[in-house]
């Protein structure tokens, strides 16, 4: 595969992730106020081992993983970024906990060149601070304050980056994506069924359908953010994941008659503009690293 058709299958996989992630992140409100987060994550992530199970047998593809001390990092850093994510969503509105994610990007440019020996070229450090700026343009006016609830969605952003980062680094020693959906989610089953017994609450029929939709989605994007991240750098494919904005007001526009505003149009543009100049500046990389090797 050649550096262009690269960098625009990974930012392909990249787009069905925000999609996937925005409504996972959508059930994720709509649940957070009514129960405990052991209930949820431990019900889903049985649920998404599930599939992970059903897809390797299915696809003959191994659980195994050579890169345990990483794989094990990676899990803990999950479990930590989903707590830390379903804390911020209960206690804060959605503009406040994507302005932090906002920051993952940023976040995976300064983690890559001493965890993954990738550094970050200045054209690419120039569209990370526009996709950041646009999103700026997308949160409502108004100061933000530091409470208890930003403090949480700060920890996501750095414990989520942290899992995306060692995604990057077993993706480049070994293609074992269902491994690195499997993996995680046991961790996060097993350390959720400890605290259940104490936090259990009954679940009518309506809710547990939100919560088998809540695991597909979720198995949907964690598997296609671990190939995202296998063929694009980490500070190409997060910023990217960016888009889950544009979702989120295409989704209120459609679904709800929120008609965006100019601000927020314009904030849409430029993180759409900044995802395309990552993604031509990775191919032209790339073809030029190809030309190289020759």
């Amino acid at each position: 595969m050649n550096g262009t058709r690269t960098a625009i299958v990974g930012a392909a996989l990249v787009a069905l992730y925000t999609g996937a992630i925005a409504a996972a992140d959508g059930i994720t409100k709509l649940i957070a106020g009514g129960y405990a987060a052991p209930q949820l994550f431990a019900l889903s992530a049985g649920l998404v081992l599930l599939m992970s199970l059903g897809a390797s047998r299915k696809n003959g593809e191994t659980l195994r993983t050579t890169c345990r001390g990483v794989m094990a990092l990676r899990a803990l850093l999950t479990v930590v970024s989903a707590l830390s994510f379903f804390q911020a969503f209960r206690l804060l509105p959605f503009a406040d906990v994507f302005l932090f994610i906002a920051l993952v990007p940023l976040i995976a440019a300064a983690m890559s060149g001493p965890a993954l020996g990738e550094p970050v070229r200045p054209a690419v450090w120039m569209a990370l601070l526009l996709g950041a700026g646009g999103l700026l343009f997308v949160m409502p006016a108004g100061e933000l304050s530091l409470d208890p609830g930003h403090l949480w969605a700060l920890f996501a952003a750095f414990t989520g980056t942290g899992s995306m980062i060692a995604a990057r680094y077993i993706a480049r020693i070994e293609r074992v994506p269902l491994a690195q959906v499997f993996w995680p989610n046991l961790a996060l089953m097993l350390s959720m069924a400890v605290a259940l017994p104490f936090v259990w609450q009954p679940m009518p029929l309506s809710d547990l359908g939100w919560v088998v939709t809540y695991a597909v989605f979720l198995f949907a994007a964690r598997w296609l953010s671990v190939e995202a991240l296998r063929l694009l750098p980490a500070y190409v494919a997060t910023p990217l994941m960016n888009l889950q904005f544009v979702w989120m007001v295409v989704i209120g526009w459609f679904g709800f008659g929120e008609i965006p505003a100019v601000g927020t149009m314009l904030g849409v543009t430029l993180v759409v503009g900044s995802g395309l100049w990552l993604i031509f500046d990775e191919a032209v990389t790339q073809e030029r690293r190809s030309s190289a090797n020759a």
